[in-house]
């Protein structure tokens, strides 16, 4: 729809793709244009096979896409949310629960019993805090708050240290 309305006839050949290795499709038509995850390699492969020249007709059709490409989805609707509203605390990477206790290098949560290296927990705490406050400074007070399960700010800044890059000195520090 949106090539022709661009005044572009170039005919597009579609194909479901699924790429989760444990997902069946049973019943499936023999001739529909479905690509399953053992297929995946095979159906690259005949891609980069199929050699065409690409003819001027495709770079305006490329420059075109390219100029109508948005950043910034205009649909965005967050909520409006403060850091001190949310709940803070490690999450389970499984369950999605804030009943996560430290033991040792392991956090552990108490709904479903999932085991985590605290390092990676504390990562994967750092990236949330990033993705709800992108224009926050990662420090390590602000971690060490944000995780809360964390007893030692020493352990959050090692955590930091190793995985990003510090800037500045002593207080000012921050971590990109």
């Amino acid at each position: 729809m949106l090539l022709q309305k661009l005044g572009f006839n170039i005919p597009i050949n579609a194909w479901i793709v699924f790429i989760n290795s444990e997902f069946t499709l049973y019943q499936a038509p023999l001739d529909s244009p479905i690509i399953f995850p053992t297929q995946i390699n095979r159906f690259l492969k005949k891609l980069d096979r199929n050699t065409s020249k690409i003819t001027q007709k495709h770079r305006a059709l490329a420059e075109k896409l390219v100029s109508l490409h948005i950043q910034e989805s205009p649909y965005k609707q967050l909520p409006t949310y403060e850091y001190a509203q949310l709940q803070k605390g490690i999450s389970c990477k499984m369950c999605g629960g804030i009943s996560v206790l430290i033991e040792g290098k392991t956090c552990i949560c108490t709904q479903c019993g999932q085991q985590e290296p605290v390092e990676s927990a504390v990562l994967r705490s750092v990236k949330e805090f990033k993705l709800l406050f992108p224009n926050e400074r990662i420090t390590t007070n602000v971690i060490f708050d944000w995780c809360r399960v964390v007893k030692s700010k020493r352990k959050i800044g090692e955590i930091l240290k190793r995985n990003y890059k510090i800037v500045g000195v002593h207080q000012w520090a921050y971590y990109e």
